[in-house]
């Protein structure tokens, strides 16, 4: 089994990706980001940290608590788009980890020390206790996790039709589940229609994963397209292994588009479909602002 990095680990080249990016980047450009600094095995990013919880990777866990130490430490801010920057000091200073941890934890033991709280320390390098914050929207257990686990546990059939719904409401016409056993993984057929002129037939496979799918089954839904379209789309409440990513954009072979897990919770979350979303708006004016205008 390939050492797995603690989450303090994941600080250097979590913020050199940043500077390489940039100085900002969404989630998932930032876990690419890291992924390659890092140079992480198949192995490493394979591994599910807690399967009765959801599918969210181990590697996944502990980048989002270094995003988070780091930003609570001053070296990175986000925001409501999910989208992580350098701040001032993250941009002009060296990354050292564990002086990260320890002021991050400072901060912490006196803050409960000052609510008449047990200074208890929250947790190891390996694997960190939640440390509250109320306004933290990027903690690992948050509504993503929730609902994907929720929909690993549906039937299979209920997954097609939820799926064939998603593509209904995205603007899919004529969306059939076939659902045929030894179609090759053909879930169902759908036509994408573009500014009313231009149709694509789009054969999709929906599948409920806990972990990643594998550059196999990509080339087995490609080989079941054969001659039959050349666009697919594989949706899965799981992830997809970096091999499969690059499997599905091979040079040479019909593409086919992924849809994972969280992408999946954010189109539900868009489509209002099982997800609300609640919105209290409080406006500020920031005078200072408008003083350096």
């Amino acid at each position: 089994m390939a050492e797995i990095p603690t989450f303090d680990d994941y600080m250097k080249p979590m913020v050199a990706a940043l500077r390489r990016l940039g100085g900002s980047a969404t989630n998932n450009e930032l876990y690419e980001a890291v992924v390659d600094e890092m140079k992480l095995s198949e192995e490493q990013l394979s591994l599910i940290h807690d399967p009765e919880r959801g599918n969210q990777t181990e590697a996944a866990y502990r980048m989002a608590w270094a995003r988070t130490w780091l930003k609570k430490a001053g070296f990175l801010t986000n925001s409501a788009r999910g989208v992580w920057t350098l701040t001032q000091a993250g941009r002009e200073h060296e990354i050292d980890p564990e002086r990260v941890v320890a002021s991050v934890r400072a901060a912490y033991v006196a803050d409960r020390l000052a609510s008449d709280a047990p200074p208890e320390l929250p947790g190891s390098a390996s694997a960190p206790e939640v440390i509250p914050d109320a306004d933290e929207p990027d903690a690992p257990a948050d509504w993503r996790s929730r609902l994907i686990h929720k929909l690993q546990r549906i039937s299979p059939d209920a997954f097609e039709r939820l799926c064939q719904r998603i593509l209904r409401e995205s603007g899919f016409i004529e969306v059939r589940v076939t659902g045929r056993s030894g179609d090759g993984g053909i879930d169902g057929i759908g036509i994408l229609r573009l500014q009313r002129v231009v149709n694509f037939q789009v054969l999709f496979q929906c599948k409920r994963y806990q972990g990643s799918v594998s550059p196999k089954e990509i080339r087995d839904f490609r080989g079941a397209m054969v001659g039959r379209s050349d666009k697919g789309l594989f949706l899965t409440t799981g992830s997809f292994s970096r091999a499969a990513q690059e499997e599905a954009t091979r040079d040479g072979a019909p593409p086919i588009d992924l849809i994972d897990g969280e992408r999946l919770a954010d189109l539900l979350k868009d489509l209002s479909l099982g997800v609300q979303t609640s919105m209290i708006e409080k406006v500020d004016v920031d005078e200072a602002w408008f003083d350096g205008v």
